[in-house]
This record gives C-alpha cells, structure tokens and sequence, in this order.
C-alpha cells in the first residue's frame, strides 16, 4: 500500500469517524452531511455522480446513507475506501448502542429504567409513523402502486412472513412493468430469495443462528431503516421468540437515540440475546450484505440507473416496504398504546413530529423518556 493510499484511508477514516459521531437526524440528515463533506468542501466528486450513487443505493438491500459511506469511500480509496468508510461510520453507533445494551441488561429491570422505556415507545411509535407519512407520500406514485402496498400489509397482518411480503411486492411489480423485462432484474433477486432458508426455523437461540437471521435480514432489507422493526418482529419475536415485542421496541428505541445507522439495533439485540459475542455476531451479519453489494454495484451504476425494470421493482419494494411498516404500527401500537399515560405520550410526540416545529426524532425520544419518567409516579 502506497503512501498516497495510506493518506487517503487515513482522510476517509476521520471523516467518517466524525460523521459517526455527529449523524444525528435519520438517512435524509446523515447523506446530506455527506454531500456536504463530500462533493462541497472536499470535492472528491461531482455532484451528479453523487446523485447517482443516492438513486444507486435504493436498489439493493441495506441502510441507505450507511451504503453512501462506503460509495463515498470507495470513489475516494478504491476497495480498501469503501470497507473503511463503512466501518468507521458504523463504529460509533455500535460503541454506543452496545453500552446501552449492557446498561439494559443490568439495570433495565429496575422500576426507574422501566419508567423512562415506558415513556419511550409511544414516541418511537409516533416517529415510525411518521416514516410511514413521510415515504408512503414519496412512493405513492399510482394506484397499482397503493393496491401494491395494501396487499402487503393485509399479508402481514393475517400473518405472512414480512420478507414474503416485501419480496412479493417487488415480483408484482415487475409483473405488472411487463414480464419480458424480468431478465434485466433478476440479479436483484436471487441472493435474497437463496437466503430465505438461511435460518433454521428451531428456537433455541445459538451464535450461528443468530448471525444468519441477521445476514438473512441485512440481505433483504428494502426501504427505509424503519422497516427493520417489520422484520425483526417477524424474526424474533413471531418466528423464533427470542424477544417480546415490548423488549423490540426498547432495542429500536436505542438505535433511534443513538447517532449513526438505526441498524446498530442490531448489537443491542445480540447483546440482549447472547452477551457480546451475540453483539458481534448480530452486527456482523446485518452489516456485512451493504458491504458486499455496494462493492459488485459500484461500478454498476451509470447502466443501473436507465433500467426501467429495476426501477419497476424498486416502486414496487418500497411502497411494500411502506405498508408493512403501517401493519406494523398498528401490531405494536396494540400492545403500547394501552392508558391514558400512553396516549398522552403519543399525542404530545404528535404535535411535535406533526407540527410546525419539526422536532428532531432524538428529542422525540428524549422528551417521551422525560415524560415517561414523570408520569411513571401518577
């Protein structure tokens, strides 16, 4: 490795490393700091490129700016840039997400902890469907579309697997583009579907099986990071019954107040699950499929973004992905929303979110912690 190489790692790593620490305010916040950075002040590219690398990331799985990273990086240090983007952005979510974890873990329990998670979901419910608000208006772009997501989320409520339903979406979405132009996406398809039967189906919790429901979910993860609290219902709580649902919302929760990708939920549930080695094996697992498809799409892009049939299924993943977020609110919300403390959370998080104010989700939280806390002694 040449010392030009070396300077530019060092250059991605700081960068990143930084923006780790400071990625506040969900994808939309966190790539915008990176056009910023990366195209404004630093000018390691153009800023139509940079555009495309954006459009680029919505067609695989994965955490949308967490992918951005490593385009960044690798456009700035090749391979060994993207790896190194990746994983310096990703690091200090992690750090902190696990920290917490561990907090949970001992103290979580406590009536006084219990009081401020309390708080805390009727806030996280209220940001979700906020998410729901906010990306159905965006890919609500015809009726096909809208019947598209309804189906998906009256499959998921009557009980069909989340990642059936969201890769199902996309197959009628291509259907409905027109058949023959299925060939020309196919390369978006198989991966995922070969990894369906990934995870053994028994519920006794072990490293092995719980890498492989996280690399399953980190390779099939469409959409927003919000859809993950679809999948890792599916997973872990219907399927393998590894977590509640209340003890999900605490995890997501935490990745949401935490800076960085809301992914790194995922080393607070391996931690909650299996100790530390669970952390690592969970973060791994849900990371590693971003890694791996940014690297073969990189190059990809400029003939990526004319095809019309990846953009088919693209419309089509995302409004699925969408509607299996509202079945969901609707699940969750069954189980939190359940006296008067709690509607008065969610409403209050309402105005906030809803509002002319436009709270940051982080105070979202902060402020349900707050009155979670209070409320706790009424």
């Amino acid at each position: 490795m040449n010392k030009t190489t070396s300077h530019r790692l060092r250059e991605i790593a700081t960068l990143f490393l930084k923006l780790g620490v400071f990625a506040f305010g969900g994808p939309a916040a966190h790539i915008a700091m990176m056009e910023e950075e990366v195209v404004q002040k630093r000018q390691w590219m153009s800023q139509q490129h940079f555009l495309d690398l954006v459009g680029a990331t919505n067609l695989i799985p994965g955490p949308n700016s967490t992918e951005m990273t490593m385009h960044c990086g690798h456009e700035r240090g090749g391979a060994w840039g993207l790896f190194t983007a990746g994983i310096s952005f990703i690091l200090p979510a992690v750090l902190i997400t696990g920290g917490f974890a561990y907090l949970y873990v001992e103290y979580g329990k406590l009536p006084q902890v219990g009081r401020l998670l309390y708080g805390i979901k009727p806030a996280v419910l209220i940001i979700i469907l906020s998410a729901v608000i906010k990306l159905g208006s965006k890919g609500l772009k015809n009726l096909q579309l809208g019947v598209l997501g309804g189906l998906a989320a009256l499959a998921v409520l009557l009980g069909v697997n989340e990642i059936y339903a969201i890769l199902g979406a996309g197959v009628l979405g291509l259907a409905l583009h027109g058949v023959f132009h299925l060939r020309s996406s196919a390369v978006l398809i198989p991966l995922p579907l070969l990894l369906f039967q990934a995870t053994p189906a028994a519920s006794g919790a072990s490293l092995l099986k719980l890498f492989l429901t996280f690399l399953k979910i980190g390779s099939i993860l469409f959409g927003s990071g919000y859809v993950l609290v679809a999948y890792l219902d599916g997973e872990l709580v219907q399927k393998l019954g590894w977590l509640t649902r209340s003890e999900l919302l605490d995890a997501i929760a935490i990745g949401q107040f935490t800076p960085g990708p809301v992914l790194s939920t995922s080393t607070f549930i391996g931690y909650r699950i299996l100790g530390f080695w669970g952390a690592v094996v969970a973060t791994a697992g849900i990371f590693l499929p971003s890694f791996f498809f940014v690297w073969l799409l990189n190059p990809l892009v400029p003939r990526l973004r004319e095809s019309k049939a990846a953009g088919a299924f693209l419309d089509a993943v995302n409004i699925g992905a969408v509607g299996i977020m509202a079945a969901v609110v609707l699940q969750l919300g069954g189980e939190v929303m359940l006296d008067w403390k709690a509607w008065i959370i969610a409403g209050l998080g309402a105005l906030a979110v809803f509002g002319p104010w436009k709270v940051s989700s982080v105070w979202v939280i902060v402020g349900g912690a707050v009155l979670g806390w209070g409320l706790g002694w009424a």
